[in-house]
């Protein structure tokens, strides 16, 4: 059986998400804060985690950089209020797959979660379009990079959420980012770097700039 972990000390999220993912064959396990997580999430790894973004002892932020959430072997979401989005958008940056908005719609987060497992388990290398040493490339995560190889491919937002198993919204994230990381200045500017035409002076700065950072 499949194992999802639930940090939230709202014992109406968790009896909710419980129901209905228990409901599809999941086995749930809830924790109400941080530090219980954390000994479970070392000791064993689940199919998924699902935490909120304020909790008792801790913030899911400082969860995601104790857990080094970056190279954690399952997807992670984050839960947040209206409120909370610029903390999920930040949660993305250190290692969460994608982020699910108060209030939400239980079923449709078994959608969300089963179709993020189906994108990570299935994940394959695919041979790259992206230039080997494009400028900048040091400066992206590994999520960035996936994102960016689908932009390179011509996807939209809504086709390259689907193929990475996240949420149109957060690939817009993540595109934002790496136009600010890679100086780019619309998308035509992006596609002349990461394709190997971004030579001259946008290049030299962008590697003098990462030497700096």
């Amino acid at each position: 059986m499949s194992e999802i972990f639930i940090v939230d000390d709202d014992p109406s999220v968790c009896a909710a998400l419980s129901v209905v993912l228990g409901g599809e064959g999941f086995e749930v396990t809830g924790f109400p804060e941080g530090q219980s997580f954390l000994s479970a999430a070392r000791a064993r790894t689940p199919r998924c985690l699902l935490i909120d973004v304020h909790l008792p002892d801790c913030s899911g932020l400082d969860l995601l950089k104790a857990l080094d959430a970056q190279h954690y072997p399952a997807p992670i979401f984050v839960i947040s209020g209206q409120g909370d989005i610029p903390t999920a958008v930040d949660a993305i940056r250190h290692g969460a797959l994608d982020f699910i908005e108060k209030p939400f719609d239980p079923s449709a987060v078994v959608t969300r979660v089963r179709d993020a497992m189906f994108a990570w388990q299935n994940a394959t290398p695919d041979v790259s379009i992206l230039a080997r040493d494009f400028p900048g490339h040091e400066r992206l995560t590994a999520r960035e990079r996936q994102v960016l190889e689908q932009i390179a491919r011509g996807a939209s937002s809504k086709e390259a959420g689907r193929e990475l198993g996240i949420s149109p919204r957060t690939v817009e994230v993540h595109r934002a980012r790496i136009m600010e990381k890679l100086c780019a200045k619309n998308a035509a500017d992006l596609m002349c770097i990461v394709l190997g035409k971004g030579t001259g002076q946008r290049a030299m700065a962008l590697r003098a700039r990462s030497r700096t950072t």
